[in-house]
């Protein structure tokens, strides 16, 4: 089975209540949607509910992260292609499931540092990732105190695989943000 948009923000409600989490959730579904359209992806739209879901299981089973998401999500009929998807941006932190297909790998890649960019706009006098830009991400990402436990070796090792340079990856999934920015808590604040 497949989910439309309003099952899966069901489901994802139904398992967290953080406004961070969901915030996260929502950030990640739009970057996913933004490299969709990048990559002229038929499937947007699954694209997007993979990122959404991402992280379904962790607000309530942190120990078992990318490993009880399998199960809730089989419980329901999930097709297995959104399972393994969803899974693999796990890889070698929470599990061995390895992500493959090209959404897999962009999952793998912009969960980290869409919580890297979140963290820099937050620092930010405007608190947006509208006026942020690759110079002021990239100094921030240089810096290895600021946002410590952003793991910088998955972002690289994604981009690498996606066969993106870095730079790229960061200014799309900067542009992915601003998508969803009002939602997110991240649009224009100045008044």
């Amino acid at each position: 089975m497949r989910l439309n948009r309003e099952q899966a923000w069901n489901l994802l409600t139904e398992y967290n209540k953080t406004d961070s989490l969901l915030k996260h959730a929502l950030t990640v579904e739009g970057v996913m949607r933004h490299f969709a359209n990048l990559f002229g992806e038929e499937d947007i739209d699954k694209w997007a509910i993979i990122g959404l879901l991402h992280d379904l299981d962790y607000e309530k089973y942190p120990e078992q992260h990318c490993i009880k998401v399998q199960e809730i999500l089989r419980e329901r009929n999930i097709d297995e292609d959104y399972i393994h998807g969803i899974a693999s941006h796990g890889f070698e932190i929470c599990c061995d499931i390895e992500p493959i297909e090209r959404m897999e790998l962009v999952l793998y890649t912009i969960d980290e540092l869409t919580g890297l960019i979140t963290a820099a706009a937050l620092m930010r006098p405007s608190k947006s990732v509208m006026d942020i830009e690759l110079k002021s991400v990239k100094k921030k990402y240089k810096d290895k105190r600021f946002a410590a436990g952003v793991d910088r070796s998955i972002i690289e090792k994604g981009a690498s695989k996606l066969g993106m340079d870095l730079d790229t990856v960061i200014n799309e999934t900067i542009l992915g943000m601003r998508e969803v920015a009002e939602a997110i808590g991240l649009g224009n604040h100045e008044e």
